[in-house]
């Protein structure tokens, strides 16, 4: 049974995680712990977080759409490591406790927030990467990369939408929404794939998470629209921010004493 206030808690953790996905990366740092004060166990948190927020970033794909200029050769092959990774990860988690691996997620978290503000020094390339004049060997490196981050997302998910921007800057991409573009396919992918299994599993908390994606239904459609008439500059800093932000949060929580 849910109650009334948490209903709207729900609603609105659903709305501010699928917004926060729309621009950066990271909503499942409010719905998962709304979820757990809504009386949700761990496991079923997190694959319920993971329905809703899927539903909210599809969404949001569809505000993005006009973004997606990506040829089909690069497209492929980082869909296909989505796929892969999400059921590795999915699996992952019904299988074993999440605890061992929170305590290493703060250090990957501080490594995709590094490699997302500094990615473009890094690689030296201003204007190029993989939107257009992608080359074999950035697209086996970014699919590699893609492979990881969606085990990682298809087992706990928080920041992998960041993990996926980070990659996508360290190759080179300087336009803030076709990476928000190509995120949102992957993510939503890695995703998918993912909360069909929980599903199978068991694993979900229908009747909270039915109110939480509504609320990421909304807030990631509407988010995403709003997003797109920003500064590039401000986006770039809000996702630096959420990335330092989520960073803390993981610190703190595995290894607090």
């Amino acid at each position: 049974m849910v109650t009334s206030y948490e209903a709207v808690l729900l609603f609105l953790a659903g709305a501010l995680g699928g917004a926060i996905n729309a621009v950066a990366g990271g909503g499942s740092f409010v719905t998962f712990p709304a979820l757990l004060f809504a009386r949700v166990g761990p496991l079923a948190a997190n694959a319920t977080s993971t329905i809703a927020l899927w539903v909210g970033m599809s969404a949001s794909g569809g505000a993005y759409r006009s973004k997606l200029k990506f040829s089909r050769r690069v497209m492929a092959p980082l869909v296909a490591t989505s796929i892969a990774g999400g059921m590795i990860g999915a699996f992952l988690l019904i299988k074993t406790p999440p605890q061992t691996f929170l305590r290493v997620l703060p250090w990957l978290m501080l490594a995709a927030t590094l490699l997302f503000a500094f990615g473009k020094y890094l690689t030296g390339q201003i204007s190029k990467g993989i939107e257009r004049h992608a080359s074999n060997r950035s697209i086996v490196s970014a699919s590699i990369f893609e492979f990881f981050v969606a085990i990682y997302g298809g087992y706990f998910g928080g920041g992998v939408g960041l993990m996926n921007l980070a990659m996508l800057a360290s190759l080179g991409m300087t336009d803030i929404h076709a990476m928000n573009a190509l995120k949102t396919v992957l993510g939503s992918t890695t995703n998918g794939v993912a909360a069909f299994l929980f599903v199978a599993s068991g694993l979900i908390a229908w009747r909270q998470g039915l109110v939480m994606t509504l609320g990421a239904l909304a807030g990631g459609y509407a988010t995403a629209h709003f997003a797109q008439k920003l500064s590039q500059v401000w986006i770039r800093r809000f996702v630096i921010m959420a990335g330092i932000a989520t960073t803390i949060y993981f610190f703190v929580k595995a290894y607090r004493v």
